[in-house]
Parts: C-alpha cells; sequence; structure tokens
C-alpha cells in the first residue's frame, strides 16, 4: 500500500532538495526501511530536536548496499548516535564483519544498542565511548579497516578524517556525511559564526584536493563525500 505523508518514515526528508512525495516515491522503490528501522527512526524522533541527526533511511540503504558490493569486512564508524548508521553499515557487512562504532553519549547509543539486538546484529558491533581523538590514538597503526563513516561533530573532522584514512587499506572508502550541510556551503561567507559549517567547508576543499584519495560527492541525504584510498 504506498505510504501516506502520516506513515512516512520522516515528514521532513534529510535532503533539502526533496519534497516529502518525492522522498517518499524514492524509499517505495529504493528498499525503504523495514519494521526495525522503522520502530528506531520513531525512538529517534521521540527525542525531539535532536533526531535531526540520524541519517536519512535511503542513505542508510545506500551504506548497506555500498558495504556488501565492497566485500567489507571491517568498519569503523566515528559518531553513532542512536545507531541507524551502524544498524545499515552492519547488515552490509555480514554476519562474519566486525564494526568498531565510536561515541561520546551512553543515552543516545543505549537506544542503538537495543535496536542493534533487535535487528540482529549486535554481535557484530563494539562499541567504545568516550571522546573520538582519544579513542582513535590508541588504535593500531596499520591499515586494517575496510570502510569508515564519519558523523560526529565538525570542528574536528580533519583529526577523525586523518586518524581513520591512516587505518583505511589501499581501496577502502571513507565516507564523510553533512557535507552539504542544508546547501549552506555555497553561502559560506554569509555564516561566518557557523564555526561547523567552517569547518565543513574547509575540510571539502582539503580532501578535494587530497591525492592519497580519489573523492565522489553525492547528493544524497545533507550529502555525501566518498573518498577511495588510493
Amino acid at each position: 500500500m504506498p505510504e501516506t505523508p502520516s506513515t512516512r518514515p520522516s515528514a521532513q526528508p534529510k535532503s533539502f532538495f526533496l519534497s516529502p512525495d518525492l522522498h517518499s516515491y524514492i524509499l517505495n522503490h529504493g528498499g525503504g526501511p523495514d519494521e526495525v528501522q522503522r520502530d528506531l527512526i520513531a525512538a529517534t524522533q521521540a527525542l525531539g530536536t535532536v533526531a535531526r541527526m540520524q541519517i536519512a533511511p535511503e542513505q542508510g540503504v545506500f551504506m548497506e548496499w555500498l558495504a556488501r558490493v565492497m566485500g567489507a569486512r571491517r568498519a569503523i564508524e566515528v559518531g553513532t548516535f542512536t545507531g541507524y548508521s551502524a544498524l545499515c553499515l552492519a547488515r552490509g557487512l555480514g554476519p562474519q564483519g566486525r564494526l568498531l562504532c565510536l561515541d561520546v553519549n551512553e543515552d543516545w547509543t543505549h537506544v542503538a544498542r537495543t535496536y542493534w539486538r533487535k535487528a540482529g546484529v549486535a554481535d557484530r558491533i563494539a562499541l567504545r565511548l568516550g571522546p573520538a581523538a582519544t579513542t582513535l590514538a590508541t588504535l593500531p597503526q596499520e591499515p586494517g579497516f575496510d570502510l569508515g563513516f564519519i558523523d560526529a561533530d565538525k570542528e574536528n573532522g580533519r583529526l577523525y578524517y586523518e586518524e581513520v584514512l591512516a587505518r583505511l587499506r589501499p581501496g577502502g572508502v571513507l565516507i564523510l556525511d553533512n557535507v552539504l550541510w542544508g546547501g549552506k556551503v555555497v553561502e559560506r561567507r554569509q555564516h561566518p559564526g557557523d564555526t561547523s559549517l567552517q569547518a565543513i567547508c574547509e575540510l571539502n576543499d582539503f580532501a578535494a584536493a587530497d591525492e592519497r584519495v580519489q573523492p565522489a560527492f553525492l547528493p544524497l541525504g545533507d550529502g555525501l563525500l566518498l573518498l577511495r584510498k588510493r
């Protein structure tokens, strides 16, 4: 049965350039969220305005798909929130895959753990609470990850970028989220006080010129920058 506005996973698409009807059409034709994922979306929306930090459901579809296509088995995520992106990545990694999640918020990740168990992927995910910069610094200095996803505080984005990239294997992929920042990346000078925006623009510029990676910029969700490590 076609979705109505009241049954859509999200009334306001994360992609600011999509109407709710077009967003619903995309989900209906592109592997939209299942029952567990819809319940997780609802639980996150109940938290209030912070729910905007959750990735778009179509982005989750893509990330699961990408992990499967890559044959990825080891992944790392910086910024987990309520666990939607981790759930998708863990599914894409398969039963033998392992995902390391870094976050600082015990309450939000408690929600994540609940839905990881419901989705049957909890055994694939290791969660480490604490400042991501500190945790990353303790990880082995070797290229052991196939896939990385960064969706954390933007001011430390360059630090996370360097730490994760150093631990990706050649041919591995690093995904940066929110690289469009609601379209404001083309209005940077109009928002000098938005430190997150300034950090995003600086990292976008840096990554585009970084010869260590091959970039692909996707207008998916709030913008994804995919970087294949050479």
